[in-house]
């Protein structure tokens, strides 16, 4: 019969024991997570195959602008090389206008909630869905198409001058300003409500609104809004033809009660719900197509000369302000001066001679 004293050793030691087996396992599986986790980086899992779902896609709606010019574009991005991008992204389906008996009573209404008189007319004979409509008390017109929504604002500055003296609201007033105005029309769309904006400080002079640095030396501002990011992580922002300009956007006054004195609001809408993944091009090769001019440039900016400066590059969806049968992303080369240009970011397989229109 073994003692009390030989009883506690073994004792001792059985518990010492799983101590360091404890221990041994806890090592271990750090271990295991540690090298699991670097064999992941160094062989990443490859990403689902594309879905393709909307088959062949049509081209991008590029405007035609006259861009005689050739440029020598030289590199100063932040890292220095170009980044890599993903090697999918999501396309999106954009559904047609449908449109219905009610639209005339629908834009009258819609007129009248934006603060117009309903009683609106027809602006070009044989030209049917595009209606003019007046405010009562101000110079202010709203043009209108009763179709598809797309308006716009213009104001008689001359009848009006009132309206630039003092200076303009701050950005976060006028945004609210410029979204009271969607929203009392029911153009506030849910991906317009998530948007994003961007704001510069104008002051006209013989004439034409010209870009000043600073609230205090402006007699108005100006609000873009684009649509909010998408994307398989809902990071991709939306780009437009006239960049850094917005499909949406409103120029408010400084005079009393800040008016609008000029809008644009282009939106067509997109179903979020249906969308499918294609393949990207790589940055290199997207900067070789924009080298050999194969891309479209925006904007050219301030830029006189045939150098520019790019700066950043990276993914965007084209939002042409038209109607087009998918929302698609591309490759955004965005430089000094407000240099803009995009190449199309599909691998060139994926799109057929299919117009978009």
């Amino acid at each position: 019969m073994a003692s009390l004293t030989q009883t506690s050793v073994v004792a001792r030691r059985v518990i010492r024991y799983s101590i360091y087996a404890i221990i041994l396992i806890l090592i271990g599986r750090l271990i295991f997570r540690g090298v699991v986790t670097l064999y992941r980086r160094v062989f990443p899992e490859p990403p689902p195959k594309a879905t393709l779902g909307f088959g062949k896609l049509p081209k991008l709606p590029f405007p035609e602008k006259n861009r005689d010019k050739k440029f020598n574009y030289i590199l100063e991005l932040p890292d220095v090389s170009l980044p890599k991008l993903p090697e999918q992204e999501a396309v999106y389906y954009m559904p047609p206008f449908e449109t219905n008996i009610g639209v005339e009573d629908d834009a009258k209404n819609k007129a009248r909630s934006m603060g117009y008189n309903q009683d609106g007319k027809v602006i070009v004979e044989g030209v049917p869905n595009v209606y003019i409509f007046q405010k009562n008390n101000v110079p202010s017109t709203l043009t209108m198409n009763i179709i598809t929504g797309i308006f716009s604002v213009s104001y008689n500055l001359d009848a009006d001058p009132s309206v630039l003296v003092g200076n303009p609201p701050e950005t976060g007033l006028a945004s609210r300003k410029a979204a009271g105005f969607l929203s009392r029309a029911g153009a506030l769309k849910d991906d317009l409500k998530k948007g994003i904006y961007t704001y510069q400080y104008l002051k006209q002079s013989g004439g034409i609104f010209q870009s000043v640095s600073s609230l205090s030396e402006a007699d108005s501002i100006k609000v873009n809004l684009f649509r909010q990011n998408y994307g398989i992580d809902n990071n991709v922002p939306s780009v437009t033809p006239d960049m850094p300009e917005a499909n949406i956007w409103f120029v408010i006054g400084a005079g009393r009660g800040n008016e609008i004195i000029a809008a644009e609001y282009n939106y067509y809408p997109l179903d979020a719900g249906k969308k499918e993944t294609y393949t990207i091009i790589t940055s290199d090769k997207a900067f070789e197509k924009l080298k050999n001019g194969e891309g479209y440039i925006a904007n050219v900016g301030e830029n006189t000369g045939t150098n520019i400066i790019i700066r950043r590059v990276y993914l965007g969806y084209y939002d042409p302000g038209q109607y087009t049968k998918n929302y698609q992303p591309v490759v955004v080369f965005e430089g000094d001066n407000n240099f803009y240009a995009f190449v199309p970011a599909i691998s060139e397989e994926y799109y057929g001679n299919e117009d978009s229109n």
